[in-house]
């Protein structure tokens, strides 16, 4: 029987049995770098850990920690790569020279390193992003940890932190969304436990409707079955309109949305709405749970197909994940609704109250002064005028007919007064006629000669 050749024996333990395009982009930077050690400069970016291969890392890191040598020459070159050699041994044992003059025949051009850094660069964002969304899957199929949502949760931010740390680098660019299409979501388990606790919710729901006005963040899509989700909704929906609600109200408005039609008998359901347990935040919880976990997995899955798909660049792998991620986001803001108590802000409306700071420009209660930029106080209605206020300077004449006693409205938006009644000024931009300007000139001429002179 022949002897199966075996990788030691050819003199290249790191030759792989299946190449990736990136083994010949290393092979081809670490070529161009031992021919030409002045390259270094170039690369100041790349870190050794972009490095798929164990040994191209530590060749690489050798070479950062040797000086070069200042002049170009044989005997420099080869104790530089002598160096390099011995230093990389530290982690790498097995190289040989042998394997170095292999990288330096892998390098076609020695001008095209940026080229070749730049494909190393982008294997390496790849991987990343791919260990990360198999950290996310880990941290979904983890039933271990106590606090199983804060443990996806937390791999979630470590994955988008790594995408917004890549996007530093690969900044997005107009129409870079990933060609994969989006694998479907998982379809749900319908286990007797999340079917008893949508039961237990509905009937808890019609026995108390006041608790469905502040359950907001709880929707259709977080229901295992969809029988289970439309009778959520007709509950939402008789308790928005103020509509009594019971189960037989409940039933009636589930047959006009077409519920019934699927052979679903009206007395199942009935009987399904009658009977209550616990109250309905609690029950809610643990749905809107389950419904994040199972969020998490397809986001997770998503991603690593997006990442599979050697089509995607590293531009569409980023914008593909943060769309990704604000999907699972838009579940993770109602599932802290869910756990914050009814008088946070997530679940009521503050009332708007800009006035407090003096001086806010949008408040009731005062507008920035736009002239001498101070604090203009604004009165709730109209205001008398008091003896001794100054009126601006554009009421001051006696012919508007203001008088002191008159109402004026409170501040309008640019801070002027304004009296009540018709105003009696001319309207802006009216344009006199040709010739106008003469005939009043002449007219005020004629009647300022016509009075009679004061006595000497």
């Amino acid at each position: 029987m022949p002897h199966a050749p075996e990788p030691s024996d050819e003199g290249l333990p790191y030759e792989p049995a299946e190449r990736e395009p990136v083994h010949y982009a290393e092979q081809a930077l670490l070529g161009a770098v031992l021919l030409k050690p002045e390259l270094l400069a170039q690369l100041a970016g790349l870190e050794s850990n972009a490095f798929f291969n164990p040994a191209h890392a530590a060749l690489f890191s050798a070479m950062g920690a040797e000086p070069v040598p200042e002049r170009p020459g044989a005997q420099a070159g080869l104790e530089w790569l002598r160096a390099v050699l011995e230093e990389a041994r530290k982690e790498a044992p097995t190289l040989t020279a042998a394997y170095l003059h292999l990288l330096i025949s892998a390098c076609p051009r020695t001008e095209h390193v940026e080229a070749y850094a730049a494909m190393v660069r982008g294997a390496h964002a790849r991987r990343s992003i791919q260990l990360h969304a198999d950290a996310l899957t880990q941290a979904v199929r983890d039933v271990t940890v106590p606090d199983l949502p804060k443990h996806i949760l937390a791999a979630a931010d470590a994955l988008a932190r790594q995408l917004d740390t890549l996007a530093l680098d690969f900044p997005s660019h107009p129409g870079s969304l990933p060609r994969t299409p989006v694998p479907p979501p998982p379809p749900r388990v319908d286990t007797d436990e999340a079917d008893d606790q949508e039961q237990m919710l509905l009937a808890s729901a019609v026995s108390e409707p006041s608790a469905v006005k502040e359950m907001r963040w709880l929707v259709g899509d977080d229901f295992t079955r969809p029988l289970h989700a439309g009778l959520w909704q007709c509950v939402c929906a008789l308790v928005h309109r103020g509509e009594p609600v019971d189960p037989v109200t409940t039933l009636w408005e589930a047959h006009h949305r077409g519920l019934l039609a699927a052979g679903i008998p009206p007395a199942g359901i009935v009987a399904l709405l009658s009977t209550s347990a616990l109250p309905a935040e609690y029950w809610g919880n643990q749905i809107i749970e389950r419904s994040l976990i199972a969020h998490a997995s397809h986001t997770a899955s998503r991603i690593t197909a997006y990442a599979d798909d050697p089509a995607n660049t590293v531009h569409q792998l980023i914008t593909g994940g943060r769309r990704a991620l604000a999907d699972l986001n838009s579940v993770r803001r109602r599932w802290q609704a869910a756990r914050t108590p009814a008088s946070s802000p997530l679940t009521t409306r503050p009332e708007r109250d800009h006035g407090r700071r003096l001086g806010h420009p949008h408040g009731p209660q005062g507008r920035m002064a736009r002239d001498r930029g101070l604090a203009v106080r604004r009165h709730p209605g109209p205001q008398p005028l008091r003896r001794g206020d100054r009126l601006p300077r554009r009421h001051r004449r006696t012919e508007l007919g203001v008088r002191a006693s008159q109402p004026l409205v409170g501040l309008p938006r640019h801070g002027r007064h304004r009296p009540l009644g018709p105003d009696p000024r001319p309207r802006r931009g009216r344009r006199r006629l040709p010739g106008q300007g003469q005939v009043l000139h002449h007219c005020r001429r004629r009647r300022h000669e016509g009075r009679p002179r004061a006595p000497a």
